[in-house]
């Protein structure tokens, strides 16, 4: 099996410069940081778990870089993973403990990391109304990489038909991102270069309504309807949503809080919204009504 020795390889760069594209794209169209809808694009995948969900879901893999160590080791899972990974037709390479830690964005690397090929969706793929009831999450400038894996995460696990990153949204498939998505990046359609003209444009032509979430004077989540075709809109951490998409927006919901609390971690107001959105369609579903 082929090795790396040298931290100076330029496989080692390669790693390095995709951990470093994790930036906020600035505006849709913009050439940095995210691949064009439909374009396949590198994702640096690090650990054990998001490559074993990255094979389950059928993502192209390039090259796996292992730990010689851990691939030494008697029971070691590493070896199976990376003879499956070989069998795919991927590329396969041993380190030194050394080029791990320099290949790999985090400071106790698991003993695998792995370059793949995700496809970004267009704008559209993701709010059809194919799926007769979409539930959409639009990111609306969430700059933290690790808040948008978390909200991913959330979407997966909760029934979400797939997410739109428009202006001032962290990549998704930045290596931060997927990491916090622990997977979920891989099961659902990501429009990672959208803009808020495509999802108004988009959201009136398919009907679907678009809900701005919002700390205070929102219908209480309890009471909104979530059942129809919808796209909830989540703002920015500290600014939160822009004045040109609370303008866009038909509708507003609040999450009741008590005081003197005012506000969530935007990670955490995505999954209440969704946990809220699942449990009424399933209600729908159970009592045999329309949606």
């Amino acid at each position: 099996m082929e090795r790396i020795n040298s931290r100076q390889n330029a496989l080692v760069k390669r790693f390095r410069d995709l951990a470093r594209a994790a930036r906020p794209h600035a505006a849709a169209g913009h050439p940095e940081h995210a691949a064009k809808a439909g374009h396949a694009a590198d994702v640096l995948l690090d650990g054990e778990h998001l490559v074993q969900e990255a094979l389950l879901n059928d993502i192209p893999i390039e090259i796996a870089a292992f730990s010689d160590k851990q691939l030494a080791a008697a029971d070691s899972r590493m070896a199976a993973l990376a003879k499956t990974i070989k069998k795919r037709g991927a590329r396969v390479v041993t380190v030194s403990e050394q080029v791990l830690a320099a290949i790999s964005p985090v400071q106790q690397p698991s003993g695998v990391v792995a370059i793949g090929r995700a496809r970004p969706a267009d704008v559209r793929v993701v709010m059809s109304t194919v799926n007769v009831h979409p539930l959409v999450l639009v990111l609306a400038g969430i700059q933290d990489p690790g808040n948008v894996g978390a909200i991913t995460r959330a979407a997966a696990a909760f029934g979400a038909s797939g997410i739109v990153a428009i202006e001032g949204t962290a990549n998704p498939f930045s290596w931060k991102a997927l990491r916090g998505g622990m997977g979920g990046t891989f099961r659902l359609p990501i429009a990672s270069r959208g803009a808020l003209s495509d999802v108004i444009v988009t959201g009136a032509d398919e009907g679907i309504r678009l809900v701005a979430a919002v700390p205070r004077g929102g219908t209480p989540l309890p009471l909104i309807d979530l059942r129809g075709p919808t796209a909830i809109v989540l703002g920015g951490e500290g600014a939160g949503l822009s004045n040109a998409t609370m303008a866009a927006a038909q509708e507003f919901v609040t999450i009741p809080m008590h005081a003197p609390v005012e506000s969530l971690n935007v990670a955490v107001a995505a999954a209440l919204i969704l946990y809220e959105a699942l449990r009424q369609r399933q209600n729908v579903a159970a009592a045999g009504l329309p949606g």
